[in-house]
């Protein structure tokens, strides 16, 4: 099912959602011409005008997904002790476990507690950790108390890194591009980062702040998330901050600054962020960052004119420059918002970031 962007402008409901976003169905690009065509037109104006979106037709089951939340909730739920055991200060890759307040967005910390993983590799040999980002290449870090953790969630990442690849190419068809335009900068298989999120209540009485994760736009390609029941992800418009509610079974998408950038501000990377629910609830989620490679240094792609026309400009943070080189940027970002594993691991670039 389709849906205009106008209507999430104007903040009209979308049938079956109690937020406006847009509503894509990524099947529609294994149907006719015709289809194929309606689904990139309503993409090109999703990322366009709001950077967000539902999108649904994806393959994957309302039950796989409530099935990965339930494995995080059987996560955070563990012994503390349990958790500690794959705490992230012992990674320098940036993987496992981050307690409250051990997450900081522009500087602040966030109220939530949260599993990162990504590709599972080795470690490079030593003489080749040059230049430093390629501190991030290795294992994740996995709870001896939860055995089924690994490949239950190894394959999760996979199976949501081949949707935002197929999303990425039918992105490219939509800004008049081949469609394998930047593939040359996930030949070896996109970068990619996974977590398993607990948003604890918060009682608006007793705390100043109510900072799930903090106003922030993320720095890949694209995003996808899984929520649970509880709403409490919002996006900033020119009308204000408007709720993501959750769409079973749809996971909500939003476009990364890498794609921005590629595209000169034609794509739009969208500020968001999460609100912590009220006191005796929890919110769960699972989201998925893909990028391009640590190695890659992402093009400007040459747009056609009528579509160069419309592109703003990247947007630009003085206080978070964004680079091309994709490595570097992904450390820059790790190294601001883990202070304590770039203080362990990365004593002389936490310095300067």
């Amino acid at each position: 099912m389709l849906h205009s962007t106008q209507e999430f402008l104007s903040g009209n409901a979308i049938p079956g959602a109690s937020s406006a976003l847009p509503v894509l169905d990524l099947s529609l690009m294994d149907g006719t011409a015709v289809e194929q065509q309606a689904f990139i037109q309503q993409l090109r104006l999703a990322a366009r005008d709001v950077g967000f979106f539902y999108l649904t037709g994806h393959g994957q089951t309302i039950q796989k997904q409530q099935q990965i939340l339930a494995l995080a909730r059987q996560f955070f739920a563990l012994p503390l002790a349990d958790k500690q055991q794959v705490q992230m200060i012992h990674s320098p890759h940036f993987r496992g476990y981050t307690g409250l307040g051990g997450e900081l967005t522009r500087g602040q910390p966030d109220i939530r507690e949260q599993f990162d993983m990504m590709r599972e590799e080795a470690v490079p040999a030593q003489t080749d950790i040059s230049p430093a980002w390629q501190g991030l290449i290795g294992p994740n870090q996995w709870p001896t108390a939860l055995p089924q953790m690994k490949t239950e969630l190894l394959d999760w990442q996979q199976s949501l890194s081949d949707i935002t690849v197929k999303l990425m190419r039918a992105l490219m068809l939509a800004l008049e591009q081949p469609a394998d335009a930047l593939d040359a900068t996930i030949k070896a298989g996109p970068y990619q980062h996974m977590k398993l999120i607990r948003y604890p209540g918060v009682d608006a009485k007793a705390s100043s702040s109510k900072q799930g994760v903090g106003a922030h736009k993320d720095p890949g390609y694209l995003t996808l998330v899984v929520q649970d029941d509880q709403s409490g992800l919002e996006v900033e418009t020119e009308q204000g901050w408007v709720a993501v509610a959750p769409l079973p079974g749809a996971f909500v998408v939003n476009i990364g600054e890498l794609l921005e950038l590629a595209s000169n501000g034609y794509l739009k990377a969208t500020l968001h962020r999460v609100v912590s629910p009220n006191s005796g609830i929890e919110r769960y989620s699972c989201a998925f960052f893909m990028a391009a490679q640590l190695d890659a240094t992402v093009p400007l792609l040459q747009l056609p004119s009528h579509l160069a026309d419309e592109a703003k400009g990247p947007a630009s943070d003085p206080n978070n420059p964004l680079f091309y080189q994709v490595g570097q940027n992904v450390l820059k970002g790790r190294l601001r918002s883990h202070r304590d594993v770039a203080a362990a691991h990365y004593a002389e670039l936490a310095k300067a970031v």
